[in-house]
């Protein structure tokens, strides 16, 4: 019985993963860093209209955590807030470029495995959010 009182204080979410995407983690941090710990509305409005490539998979794979979560963990997408959102990098793939003299230089295409997590958010009194069980 304690087991069950424990899960219910615990903060509620979904997850979703994109592996192998065909972007550079340095260039797709750029972009998670502009939405972690946003509410997924807000987030989905500024990926929409980031002028960068990485916008597309973060925004996919944020909308695919959203799904999840009302899915198959019966959350409303309406309180759902970003909690953990992090880039790690692939396998990278190596190419050679043919130079002058009979020199090769080596290509690197690097991949990226994009992690999301959003979770249920309380509102408070004042009308703003707060994540349930997020020390801030």
């Amino acid at each position: 019985m304690a087991a069950a009182a424990e899960t219910d204080a615990a903060p509620r979410g979904a997850v979703a993963r994109a592996r192998y995407v065909r972007m550079s983690p340095m260039k797709v941090r750029r972009v998670v860093d502009l939405v972690r710990g946003m509410p997924v509305g807000q987030a989905a409005s500024v990926l929409e209209f980031a002028q960068l490539k990485a916008a597309r998979p973060v925004a996919k794979v944020v909308a695919s955590a959203v799904a999840n979560a009302e899915n198959n963990v019966d959350l409303d997408p309406t309180s759902l807030v970003i909690s953990t959102i992090t880039v790690d990098e692939g396998p990278t793939m190596k190419r050679f470029q043919p130079r002058a003299q009979g020199r090769a230089y080596r290509i690197r295409k690097r991949t990226s495995h994009i992690f999301v997590e959003v979770t249920e958010v309380a509102q408070t009194k004042g009308g703003r959010t707060r994540a349930k069980g997020s020390g801030r």
